[in-house]
Formats: structure tokens, C-alpha cells, sequence
């Protein structure tokens, strides 16, 4: 009796610190993904290469910006959302007159980036809304936060894309 009761108790134990352990690496998740979108998109600044590790709500971010004030907009950004207790901000000040940009028109950049997002069927009711300067907007709807995401990074791929600006909604299947 007292083995099973031992056993019952290290059974619920067991469960309550996976369930702690599984609940503190979705939140991770969902921070790091909430991250990168906020740094994809964000109308301020440009992160080229964004990229977000996230710890117990402790972020670090990576990638290239133009200027110094907006590595400083891109931590403030990511400061400011919910659960997240650090940024360790790792970007890296890349000025424009030494990174070298492929030159591309809006129709050609809109084209590549609807071509593109037509290579995957999870894109299916996603669309480029328009292109300006290389700001590509995109518009439709997306099954989760994480498949609007990759929307998002596919479009960063095409040359001559500038920033992403978004207006997809996030629906669940």
C-alpha cells in the first residue's frame, strides 16, 4: 500500500514538473516567434537576418541593422513584449554604403515574392497586397502565429526586398 502510494505521489510530481518544464518551452516559443515578427516588421527600423534564441524569457537577439538607433529601436521592441525578462542584443551595425543591395523594380520584386510564397501550399491564402521601394505587404490569412512567420522570412528571402509589413491574421485550423 505505502509503494503505492509512494509511487502515485512520484507520478504526480513527475507530471506537474514536466507539465511546468513543457509550459515554460511553449512560452520560449511563442516569445521567440512574437520576436522575430516585431523585428521583421516593425515600420521603424530593418532587421536583416533576424534572429531570436529565447530562454526562460531571457532573448537574445542577431542580425544586421543600418544604424545604431535602430539596433537600440530593435531591443526596445522586443523589451516591450510580454514575458520577456532579458534581451541580450548581439545586432550588428552594418551601414548602407557598405552592404551591397541587389537593385530590383517593384513589379520584378513582387513577382519573385509571389512566386515564392506559390512554392509552398500553406501560402495558399496569402498574397502580396502591393510592393513600394522594396516594402513588400502582405495580406490573407495564416493557420498559427508560426506559419506567419515563415510567410514572413519567405518574402525576406527575395532579392530586392527591403522590409515586410504585414497584415496576415493568424487563424486556427
Amino acid at each position: 500500500m505505502k509503494l503505492r502510494i509512494v509511487g502515485t505521489c512520484m507520478a504526480a510530481l513527475l507530471s506537474v514538473v514536466l507539465t511546468t518544464a513543457v509550459k515554460a518551452d511553449m512560452k520560449d516559443s511563442w516569445i521567440t516567434t512574437k520576436a522575430k515578427i516585431a523585428l521583421l516588421t516593425n515600420d521603424g527600423f530593418s532587421v536583416r537576418g533576424a534572429n531570436v534564441d529565447t530562454v526562460n524569457g531571457n532573448v537574445t537577439i542577431h542580425g544586421k541593422v543600418t544604424t545604431d538607433a535602430d539596433k537600440a529601436k530593435a531591443e526596445e521592441t522586443v523589451r516591450h513584449l510580454d514575458g520577456v525578462k532579458s534581451v541580450k542584443n548581439l545586432l550588428q551595425v552594418v551601414p548602407e554604403a557598405e552592404k551591397k543591395v541587389v537593385a530590383a523594380n517593384d513589379s520584378e520584386t513582387k513577382d519573385k515574392v509571389q512566386a515564392s510564397l506559390k512554392n509552398d501550399k500553406r501560402f495558399d491564402d496569402i498574397k502580396v497586397a502591393s510592393v513600394n521601394d522594396g516594402v513588400v505587404l502582405l495580406r490573407g490569412k495564416a493557420h498559427g502565429i508560426d506559419e506567419k512567420l515563415v510567410a514572413i522570412e519567405t518574402a525576406y528571402a527575395v532579392s530586392g526586398v527591403r522590409r515586410v509589413a504585414t497584415e496576415i491574421e493568424t487563424v486556427e485550423k
